[in-house]
């Protein structure tokens, strides 16, 4: 019966061998970063790999795991359980691995706190070398105990510029594969670097996916700019509703609008809403009208919440309208923190016991009970001249206590001139 050829991804065709050929990551493997002068030392100590995917993570393990005479295994934490964890550690008895294994687990975040801890033991006495990679904050998904025994390397997205010479190689080696010479339109290869989203593999599947479908005449493939975007489409966007790129995509969004770039804020809202959160837009928005604007332009918040109602009631694509609009809004807005500021005072105070007795002015008289009603000494500020009386509101423990303070923009400054010429005795800051 004929053979059957196993298929190779070109991704795993082309990985490189050696740190100089690694793309990308300059800040840990380039000339003097740390975890180049970690391998080339020859001491592999436990590390974690951080960072989005595609961008190098298993390359490196595989070129550390070359340079060591520990036995490599490998899991992907996706589909491995206790089960595969045991079969590794009963390996470390037997003569063929006396020096000890290496162990390449991807996607750590995955394992739960029994699996992780169940390593600790062989990497605490040095039988096992772990190297750990993660898309997620490891942070946040990796337990401490495995923390205080790795260290973390951050494997950033990769520019367009530095994945070009990547795509060029693919399609090279891709012309070899095929055995037809490559007639590469204008722009093929930065098209495809740029849509990638800093993803070597996802560049590298382009290449792949771009001969396929190329017209081969002869001797020669013609791969052109017009195949090049329908195979790129969409890939640049990294986007995980539940993930770092989501937070980091909200936060940029928020932090714009505080920082007054309509610009930037227009970006990020771009960004989010091409990966279909709406919700996650809203909720920025609302949040920075109140946030961030507040009472300096006091309008703000009813407009936004309109927008949004709008932008819900559309749904996208037409949604990017109304929010667009409430972001420019929110961006050119005039700032002020004075609501935030004021109500985390409070409920820190709250939040720390500081509460006592509601004064008795302020208490409900209708809920004494039979044989113990008494006055209640509340005067009503629309009797009194500019519809206020001075008394207690806050309970004792806190009466002088000062949340809400003026912002120095106009609005604000308006309303405390207001009450400053009514409440002449008692000024407040």
């Amino acid at each position: 019966m004929e053979s059957v050829m196993k298929y190779q991804p070109l991704a795993d065709r082309i990985r490189p061998e050696s740190i100089d050929d690694v793309v990308g990551q300059t800040h840990i493997l380039g000339k003097g970063g740390l975890l180049r002068r970690v391998i080339e030392s020859g001491v592999t100590p436990n590390m974690i790999f951080y960072g989005p995917s595609g961008t190098g993570k298993t390359t490196v393990a595989n070129i550390i795991a070359k340079k060591t005479n520990r036995t490599l295994r490998k899991l992907n934490a996706t589909t491995a359980g206790i089960a595969d964890i045991k079969d590794i550690i009963a390996e470390l008895d037997s003569m063929m691995n006396q020096k000890g294994i290496l162990l390449y687990l991807d996607e750590i975040q995955y394992f739960n706190k029994k699996q992780q801890q169940s390593l600790l033991e062989f990497i605490e006495d040095g039988r096992i070398i772990l190297i750990a990679s993660t898309t997620e904050n490891p942070y946040f998904y990796v337990y401490n105990a495995l923390l205080s025994r790795s260290t973390i390397f951050e494997f950033k997205q990769i520019t367009p510029s530095a994945l070009i010479p990547a795509v060029e190689r693919a399609i090279r080696m891709m012309g070899e594969i095929s055995g037809a010479a490559p007639v590469v339109e204008e722009g093929v290869a930065a098209h495809i670097a740029q849509n990638c989203g800093g993803d070597v593999r996802k560049s590298i599947n382009a290449v792949e996916l771009l001969f396929s479908a190329g017209l081969r005449q002869g001797d020669k493939i013609h791969l052109t700019l017009e195949d090049a975007a329908a195979v790129a489409q969409k890939s640049a966007m990294r986007y995980d509703r539940d993930g770092d790129e989501h937070y980091d995509s909200v936060s940029a969004l928020m932090k714009s609008l505080r920082g007054s770039d309509p610009d930037a804020a227009l970006h990020y809202l771009a960004r989010i809403l091409a990966a279909g959160d709406l919700i996650g837009a809203c909720r920025r928005i609302l949040c920075s009208a109140s946030e961030d604007i507040g009472l300096a332009y006091p309008q703000a918040l009813p407009i936004v919440k309109a927008a949004v109602d709008s932008a819900l009631q559309l749904g996208l694509p037409e949604a990017r309208l109304p929010l667009a609009q409430a972001v420019i809004l929110l961006a050119t807005a005039p700032k002020s923190n004075s609501v935030v500021m004021a109500i985390d005072e409070a409920m820190a105070d709250v939040a720390a016991g500081k509460i006592g007795p509601f004064p008795r002015e302020l208490q409900n008289k209708h809920a004494d009970g039979a044989g113990f009603e008494r006055e209640q000494g509340y005067k009503y500020p629309h009797d009194y001249p500019g519809h206020y009386v001075a008394q207690q509101y806050l309970p004792d423990i806190l009466r002088d206590r000062v949340y809400y303070r003026y912002g120095d923009n106009k609005q604000e400054q308006a309303a405390k001139a207001y009450w400053d010429a009514i409440k002449k005795p008692e000024k407040r800051d």
